[in-house]
């Protein structure tokens, strides 16, 4: 366990002295160095001293103390040979201070403004940051004057992890078990409010796992989707867009160059191919353009048993799996039961008897308007699409996917939600 005292600014350090037993100054405090791992709060190593013009290291065991104005040396010599960073290793002004750290609390970005430090039991470590803009005060205003300002909200850096694919010696990566903690949309909010080098980090990370991968593509606004598709290859492009729903992947192939759209498409697996290039044909704000191909359909003899376990073994997306559609010994859409209300009915029950009869449906040619009188009126979070003759369900629109086009474009933004915490 650590026992922490005093809290250090990290401004208080940079620029200041670095100084003898008795008190002359040796050289000038460049920058501290920690060491990036599985410890909640990162060690420091060591410091970069500028001596003579030249960078030396001078490690943590050398250092007596780190005090506001300056660090003491604890030696009889400084070994004069020049600063090296080695793997694992990351400095706090150079590659940390002023820059965007993920807060995976609430999965926000927040700026190091300053870096706060504190000797435990175990050491000197770095306990959090401080995005608040005090820190950008303190740095501004004169030695001690700065350093006696209080300090904002420190946040932890147990729950913080810094962009570190601007430093490629560091060998150090987002780790994807922290990544995946988060939800698919709290992650594309990260991408959006950062920068772009920072968004292909979070993006690389999540790329250990296909599927969340694909969700967050899912989740990202057309403009972000374009920026992070148009580097690849069409070979990497189409294993994105394969992973994603159907629906998702055909509105970001009309958001691709035109002269790359066919051959993407081409290369996605059977039956997306062919899913997607049948919503090609419809208008994007129509339910045509709307539908996800991707529903459950049985027959009205299914028990209630037998159709919640074809829901557990069904691969539709979660929220077309909301409502389950009956048909009759035709194949006919006779009716439609909720998920929830198969969880409450008899499990031996045939759907005949629990569904409810007729189908409120919307057709593939109507406009969003339409579509979402109907869904409101008849309090749908799952719409079938039918055809023309109502002979076949052609796809369903789920409430989600209205909801995205009827919120104004950049609305996470407009309202805070993406926005860094400075």
């Amino acid at each position: 366990m650590t026992v922490a005292t005093e809290l250090i600014h990290l401004s208080g350090v940079l620029n200041r002295p670095l100084v003898d037993r008795n008190g002359d100054r040796l050289g000038r405090v460049r920058d501290l160095i920690v060491r990036i791992g599985d410890s909640p709060h990162p060690p420091i190593v060591g410091a970069v001293v500028a001596i003579a013009g030249r960078d030396l290291f001078v490690p943590v065991r050398k250092i007596s103390a780190i005090e506001p104005g300056r660090v003491r040396f604890n030696g009889d010599r400084v070994d004069l040979r020049r600063f090296e960073r080695r793997p694992g290793e990351l400095l706090l002004a150079q590659d940390l201070k002023a820059r965007h750290l993920i807060n995976f609390v609430g999965g926000r970005l927040i700026r190091a403004n300053e870096i706060e430090l504190t000797r435990t039991t175990n050491g000197w470590e770095v306990v959090g940051v401080d995005p608040s803009t005090r820190g950008i005060l303190r740095r501004l205003l004169p030695g001690r004057l700065g350093q006696k300002s209080r300090a904002g909200t420190i946040v932890d850096w147990g729950s913080i992890e810094p962009f570190v694919s601007h430093v490629p010696s560091a060998r150090l990566r987002i780790p994807y078990r922290k990544l995946a903690r988060l939800h698919p949309a709290q992650i594309a909010d990260l991408v959006e409010a950062a920068s772009h080098e920072e968004g292909e980090e979070i993006i690389e990370a999540v790329a250990q796992n296909r599927e969340l991968e694909a969700d967050v593509f899912e989740e990202l606004d057309p403009e972000h989707q374009v920026e992070f598709i148009e580097s690849r290859s069409d070979t990497d492009a189409a294993k994105v867009l394969g992973s994603m729903a159907p629906d998702d992947a055909a509105d970001l192939i009309t958001e691709i160059d035109q002269e790359r759209r066919a051959p993407i498409l081409e290369l996605l697996p059977e039956p997306q191919r062919r899913k997607v290039r049948s919503l090609l044909s419809y208008h994007p704000e129509t339910a045509g353009g709307l539908m996800s191909p991707d529903f459950l359909l049985l027959p009205d003899t299914t028990t209630v048993a037998g159709a919640l376990e074809a829901i557990r073994s069904n691969r539709a997306p979660r929220e077309a799996l909301g409502v389950v559609f009956v048909a009759d010994a035709n194949g006919l859409p006779t009716g439609s039961v909720s998920t929830v209300h198969l969880i409450q009915a008899p499990p031996d029950a045939p759907l005949s008897a629990v569904a409810t009869s007729g189908v409120a449906h919307v057709h593939a040619d109507w406009d969003l308007g339409a579509v979402v009188r109907k869904m409101s009126d008849f309090n749908l979070t799952v719409a079938p699409v039918l055809d023309h003759d109502h002979g076949s369900i052609m796809g369903v629109i789920t409430v989600d996917d209205v909801l995205e086009l009827l919120l104004p474009s950049g609305f996470r933004r407009d309202y805070g939600v993406t926005a860094a915490e400075e």
